[in-house]
């Protein structure tokens, strides 16, 4: 489980997901700061999903376009 745990954060790095995990410390330092414990669940949130890389941070949040192989056709009115 541990080395499971481990690749998963040590692989597949990308601008995406490095960026969800610097304004998740972000919004968790400044939420931490002015005292503000709501903002800092989001931050965590955001963080969390950059460190391990789930959501929208692993780039599942597109949608595929399914119909690739369909050439499209021309519409005589």
């Amino acid at each position: 489980m541990k080395k499971i745990m481990i690749k998963q954060i040590t692989s597949g790095w990308n601008f995406i997901r490095a960026t969800y995990l610097l304004l998740g410390i972000i919004i968790v330092a400044q939420s931490i700061m002015s005292r503000q414990w709501l903002p800092a669940l989001f931050g965590v949130y955001f963080a969390s999903m950059g460190l391990f890389n789930y959501g929208c941070a692993a780039g599942t949040c597109t949608i595929p376009y399914k119909n690739k192989d369909k050439k499209s056709e021309d519409i005589n009115f």
